[in-house]
């Protein structure tokens, strides 16, 4: 019998993906009126220099462990204080940012450090102005609340994602327990974060089902202990060699799921 629903929280209740692309667009259109850039060739020219320098960082088997992307990099801060993988992040991430966004310039023909490093200020700024929860998120967290336990399962900065989630403080009180991966020190798939979920419920595998958008690490770590798992797949994409349980294309879709299950 189920009696406890794990949710992801980037980009399955909270639209992670749209609050990044819509702090782009806002500081791209900024940098267009100072100096005519295309906003669309900027924003694509820093995400490609983003995500090659941050993987030249001694912190990015760090950062792929605990689950922080490179875009979490341009405006998180980090100050988590347990971990000493933090204490680097927050000593790189000033310099990365200036160098993501001076580069991104760079690589269209614009050499100017001061104005890369003012659109790597503003795109923190713009960022946590810009928290989206999709349309159902709520919806199904009301009607499931009285039925099931609900467990929050993140990958990221306990920071960043504590901020994200003070950013839509509405969220927290549906939940019993709220995990994040770095306070444990690994994030999903690693089979400890679902371990210490199922300590803290104090449930079995078969009492709990997960629900996440990445079938890389909600769907293969719930199913590596055998947790039934539903995959939100709003992009169509192809589950090639991992299988989900359950596959939807909106949240809302979980409620049929779990209103059938014994």
């Amino acid at each position: 019998m189920i009696k406890a629903i794990m949710f992801d929280l980037d980009d399955t209740l909270l639209w992670d993906s749209k609050s990044i692309e819509e702090a782009f667009k806002a500081t791209c259109r900024y940098a267009q009126t100072r100096v005519g850039v295309d906003p669309q060739d900027l924003e694509l020219s820093v995400r490609e220099a983003a995500t090659k320098l941050y993987s030249t960082y001694d912190t990015y088997e760090f950062t792929q462990n605990i689950g922080i992307n490179p875009f979490e990099g341009l405006w998180g801060d980090f100050l988590d204080e347990h971990d000493e993988g933090f204490h680097k992040m927050k000593e790189i991430v000033p310099t990365y940012r200036k160098k993501a966004w001076t580069s991104g310039l760079d690589s269209l023909g614009i050499k100017d450090e001061y104005l890369g490093e003012e659109l790597s200020e503003r795109f923190r700024m713009e960022r946590k102005e810009r928290p989206f929860v999709y349309e159902d998120t709520f919806r199904v967290l009301n009607e499931v609340k009285e039925k099931f336990q609900l467990l929050l399962l993140t990958n990221g900065s306990p920071h960043l994602q504590n901020t994200k989630l003070d950013n839509t403080p509405e969220l927290v009180p549906y939940f019993e327990e709220i995990i994040i991966s770095g306070d444990i020190g690994k994030g999903k798939p690693d089979s400890a974060m679902f371990l210490h979920a199922l300590e803290r419920l104090r449930l079995q595998k078969d009492e709990v089902i997960m629900v996440g958008d990445n079938l890389n690490t909600d769907i293969l770590g719930a199913s590596n202990l055998g947790i039934t798992t539903v995959w939100i797949n709003r992009r169509q994409q192809k589950p090639h060699d991992i299988i989900p349980d359950y596959e939807i294309k909106e949240l809302h879709e979980v409620l049929e799921i779990v209103n059938n299950m014994k």
